[in-house]
């Protein structure tokens, strides 16, 4: 029950008498108030001035005590600390157990360890005015706490900012074929150091560890073409492969043939060579022999062209002067060589009428083949 209530103790907890006795008195508060302050502090009651300046002085001490320890502060090794002081900056502090003044200075800290990370989409126009949706992230650290804190004023806005305005210029520069076959590892380092020459102009105390770009994805208007167009493109590099293998089967077979046919060239061409210069080299001697004798010459010429001719016929036509022709048939030549006589008896014929297609007879000039055979007929 409360002190004040009907029926209950109406003692003061200030010492004095509610109801009939009226309010506390403010000045016997004071004074109890001031006793046991005095207690706590070890004050005395030997005289009033002594026990007051005692007080004051210990209640002093203890607050500068208590303002000094409250100024101890521990970076951790991964912060900065940078001071400030009456809110302009004085001194970045390293990590440990440091002290600053209260109420004069000011401590941020600030984490120069930590990897942060910021992802940015947006719909790029390439060089061949296509529009394409890229995705980048990218991963950084603080590297100077002062000018993170001071040199911008919001320094991941400006990132943010500075990699789209770097991915824009990177990708408005080359064509949507380029950016999508193979070409993204020099965008990423063009972006990359496009944006870090930015923040570095600007001042924001970042620096990039690393940026990444996602898979590109087109606008959800052309979404269907921009499929086709990749069935397409992979359409084209498995027929590109199944070219290239036949190519490797055909192209060493070719080669190999081509090898061998200018090596049987080769062998041709030496064969014929060989073959007209044993000609010439024949024909030379004969002609030599022809100009000491020349009669002599032509008649064994003659005689040994019939005797190719007839050693390889199975029938002989023998002219009489002034009668009939006569035709001798060997009957055992022509039982033997029943099989296809017919065919070899009309080349023979042929050959033993014309004496100048033998092959045996190519030694000699034509002029002096038809006088052979007119010497023949005489």
């Amino acid at each position: 029950m409360a002190w004040n209530e009907p029926g209950g103790d109406n003692r003061d907890p200030w010492g004095g008498r509610g109801g009939k006795d009226g309010p506390p008195d403010l000045d016997e508060v004071a004074r109890k108030m001031r006793d046991r302050m005095n207690s706590i502090f070890g004050g005395g009651k030997k005289g009033g001035g002594g026990s007051s300046s005692i007080s004051i002085g210990t209640i002093l001490v203890l607050a500068v005590a208590g303002w000094a320890l409250s100024g101890i502060y521990i970076v951790d090794a991964a912060e900065r600390g940078v001071v400030l002081r009456l809110g302009e900056f004085n001194k970045i502090t390293m990590p440990g157990i440091h002290w600053f003044m209260r109420g004069i200075e000011q401590v941020e800290t600030v984490d120069v360890d930590a990897v942060r990370t910021v992802s940015h989409r947006a719909n790029m126009l390439t060089k061949d005015e296509n529009i394409i949706q890229v995705e980048l992230a990218v991963q950084y650290q603080i590297k100077d706490a002062q000018d993170y804190l001071f040199g911008v004023r919001d320094p991941d806005y400006t990132l943010q900012e500075a990699t789209e305005s770097a991915l824009r210029e990177v990708i408005g520069a080359i064509p949507m074929d380029e950016f999508l076959t193979g070409g993204r590892g020099e965008i990423v380092q063009q972006t990359k150091t496009i944006t870090q020459g930015i923040l570095d102009q600007y001042g924001t105390g970042l620096i990039l560890t690393s940026v990444n770009l996602q898979d590109p994805q087109p606008p959800e208007e052309v979404q269907g073409a921009f499929e086709d167009v990749i069935k397409a493109r992979e359409d084209q590099v498995r027929y590109k492969n199944q070219a290239e293998a036949v190519a490797l089967d055909i192209v060493p077979k070719a080669r190999g043939d081509a090898a061998r046919m200018r090596e049987a060239a080769n062998a041709y061409r030496e064969q014929v060579i060989a073959k007209a210069e044993g000609e010439t080299s024949r024909f030379r001697q004969t002609l030599a022999e022809y100009e000491k004798a020349p009669e002599i010459t032509r008649k064994r010429l003659y005689l040994e062209t019939m005797e190719y001719v007839l050693a390889n016929n199975n029938k002989v036509l023998m002219t009489v002067k002034g009668g009939n022709n006569l035709m001798y048939l060997p009957l055992d030549k022509l039982m033997q060589g029943r099989e296809g006589s017919d065919a070899q008896a009309g080349r023979d014929l042929d050959s033993a009428v014309d004496p100048g297609s033998v092959s045996g007879s190519r030694d000699l000039p034509p002029a002096r083949r038809s006088s052979d055979r007119g010497e023949g007929r005489r």
